[in-house]
């Protein structure tokens, strides 16, 4: 009897289990499906202020130009080639991989068109590169980078920013926003932990050849039901 009522209760959190996944599986689908993520959020699609006038743009790793990723490219290098250090040649070509990959999503920065003459070349300012994906077994929004040039530091894009990052992973239901930042990059540390006071959640080891690299993920605080996350607590201030 004793065995029976144990196999009957294995069952059934089995089929929990495999529900909870499916659910996970279907949001990750739905979240990746959207085209555009700035549809939801007209007012985040222009930045104007401290002297920025800034535009916003959708993107998807498959998609890329040229032009595009040689810019991505030229951004990634001046930002990390110094915390890398060494290992730059390495990473680098790691990140080229990531760039382009199917399910890499892409929030581009660049001058508002209207501020500039007609057929003018538009660098590209800064970038988010996030992806939709499941980490301990919770469906997440997944924050691979965070580059802005020299430029637009300091002025409240970064911000900016990562408040739309967050509302994207509210819309689609996702149980949390995750990134990963070296120990060495004080800058991006600084960024997250006091700016906008980011948790430090847990450890990961990240493995590159012969070289063992601690990396710092980091978990947004967020009240959860079920898979939704409420980020109405969240305020951003400049």
């Amino acid at each position: 009897m004793e065995s029976s009522r144990a196999s009957e209760k294995k069952k059934l959190k089995r089929k929990e289990i495999l529900e909870k996944k499916k659910a996970a599986d279907q949001l990750l689908k739905v979240a990746s499906a959207q085209i555009d993520h700035l549809t939801s959020f007209p007012s985040f699609c222009y930045f104007n202020k401290n002297g920025l006038c800034l535009r916003l743009e959708s993107g998807r790793g498959d998609k890329l130009s040229n032009c595009t990723k040689q810019q991505i490219q030229k951004l990634l290098k001046a930002n990390m080639m110094g915390p890398y250090g060494s290992e730059w040649a390495v990473e680098e070509k790691v990140k080229r991989r990531e760039m382009v990959a199917p399910e890499a999503r892409y929030i581009f920065v660049y001058w508002n068109a209207n501020e500039m003459m007609d057929n003018a070349f538009t660098p590209l300012l800064g970038f988010l590169h996030f992806r939709f994906t499941l980490e301990e077994e919770i469906p997440v929004l997944y924050l691979y980078e965070l580059q802005l040039d020299s430029s637009v530091q300091g002025k409240g894009l970064g911000k900016f920013l990562m408040q739309l990052v967050e509302l994207i992973a509210q819309e689609n239901r996702m149980g949390a926003v995750v990134l990963t930042v070296q120990k060495s990059n004080s800058l991006a540390m600084k960024f997250y932990i006091s700016k906008l006071r980011w948790e430090l959640k847990r450890t990961m080891k990240f493995f590159a050849k012969h070289l063992i690299m601690k990396l710092k993920l980091y978990w947004r605080t967020a009240r959860r039901v079920g898979f939704m996350a409420a980020f109405s607590d969240l305020k951003f201030e400049d």
